[in-house]
């Protein structure tokens, strides 16, 4: 008997939010609309193993990867986002966060984030190069993550390590992240899985 695949996902936190609202949600849109509870999305997509796949897989780590509020320039949203890391840590999920970049227009002007995308491809290669998971699921839609795809099958791997991405699916949305030539699994969840998953807490609320 096998041992049980190590699978870790790579959650792009705005990316899968912004895509949740697009899917299951309307205009306007709520605080926590769109929002997921790491662990528990991280868990479902282990359990949701491709068809023809031979062995047990087993959460290794859950990895989220997000932009992190200025302290000063905005300190409500920052307050929020660091009552939210500390849930997510308590769960043991590992979070990669950057400061976002102001511009000098802002808050007319979103601030943006700066160096995720890049952080996610580099640990995604990264763990597969040095045999740290046998699994990664890619949860973003963002086609900057294809070269991710590519370096799966075209760098040479010290075992069987595979590539899969997920998304969300419904009648008004279907996107997913894909690289001509190359067949990679993707888990498309559908408005039932997000509401196994959902976070519906407000984390501009300080708890009482």
């Amino acid at each position: 008997m096998s041992d049980p695949k190590r699978t870790v996902v790579f959650i792009d936190w705005q990316n899968v939010i912004m895509d949740a609202r697009r899917a299951f949600f309307s205009h306007p849109y709520g605080t926590s609309d769109g929002q997921i509870d790491p662990l528990s999305y991280g868990r479902l997509l282990t359990s949701k193993e491709p068809l023809g796949t031979d062995g047990d897989r087993v959460l290794h780590e859950v990895r989220v990867y997000r932009g992190r509020p200025h302290s000063e320039k905005d300190p409500k949203t920052n307050a929020a986002h660091m009552r939210q890391a500390a849930a997510w840590q308590r769960q043991g999920v590992e979070l990669i966060a950057k400061d976002l970049r102001y511009p000098r227009d802002w808050p007319k002007a979103k601030a943006e984030e700066k160096g995720i995308d890049v952080a996610l491809a580099i640990d995604a290669i990264r763990m597969a190069i040095s045999d740290e998971l046998d699994v990664a699921i890619l949860a973003t839609t963002d086609t900057d993550q294809r070269p991710v795809l590519e370096a799966f099958h075209e760098v040479p791997l010290p075992g069987e390590q595979v590539v899969e991405v997920a998304t969300w699916k419904s009648p008004n949305f279907r996107k997913k992240l894909q690289v001509k030539g190359y067949h990679v699994w993707c888990h498309f969840l559908d408005e039932e899985d997000f509401r196994r998953v959902r976070d519906p807490r407000d984390y501009n609320l300080s708890a009482r």
